[in-house]
């Protein structure tokens, strides 16, 4: 089953207030492990960049001044997600800017039914603990010590490891088999009619081992089993 994991950075909170996207970074998933492959790109907003925003992210304006525009790249982005599902934390932020930006250069809109929201999946498996990207990572001993600021390829990485976690972690063994995928297995059974018949192995104590415990039992003072 091919996944898609990702997130974005932001110029804010609403695309409805003239909020843009800024940053993206998905990754490839199948059967619930990284195949290496992502799409990563800035994305010059047209609109100047928040101080608390840039605070987040550390996306300044003049970074991004020679980046392109979303649209420029749209057609691209549409092509590596396909239609698979996609995972993002508190994936409904992500869709409402993503949705809003392929609006706006006419291209469809990702469908919602696709979306899978990592918060609901941790408030369903820890429920009352905290549910940040950070302490899921503290949770479940994922190392984010090169996270120095919000990044939305790094926190598709580290998402990409806490969705694993919240979906039963990698058991090997049990992953299901991907379409298309042959396996055979050979199952021989034993007959019961050519098997060699042995003498079962004696496991009653011998006689001198009876003596041998007998006496040191006697050599214990006060034992318990006398009281």
């Amino acid at each position: 089953m091919r996944e898609i994991i990702f997130d974005t950075e932001t110029t804010g909170f609403d695309p409805r207030n003239g909020d843009r996207m800024v940053e993206i970074g998905c990754i490839e998933m199948v059967n619930r492990v990284a195949t290496g492959r992502t799409f990563h790109a800035y994305f010059n907003p047209e609109r100047a960049m928040p101080a608390e925003a840039e605070a987040v992210h550390g996306l300044s304006d003049a970074f991004l001044a020679d980046k392109p525009l979303f649209s420029a790249l749209a057609q691209d982005f549409l092509d590596f997600i396909g239609d698979s599902p996609m995972i993002a934390h508190n994936a409904s932020f992500d869709f409402n800017f993503i949705n809003c930006e392929l609006q706006s250069c006419g291209h469809p809109e990702v469908e919602m039914h696709r979306m899978v929201d990592t918060v609901a999946l941790a408030r369903v498996r820890h429920p009352g603990a905290k549910l940040t990207l950070d302490a899921l990572c503290s949770r479940y001993g994922i190392d984010r010590s090169h996270r120095t600021k919000h990044g939305a390829l790094l926190d598709a990485e580290l998402l990409a490891q806490v969705y694993v976690e919240l979906r039963g972690g990698r058991q090997i063994g049990l992953e299901l088999v991907a379409e298309n995928t042959e396996i055979v297995t050979e199952i021989k059974v034993l007959s019961t009619k050519n098997r060699i018949f042995r003498q079962p192995r004696p496991h009653a104590a011998t006689v001198e081992e009876l003596a041998a415990h007998a006496a040191f039992l006697k050599s214990v003072d006060t034992p318990l089993w006398g009281a």
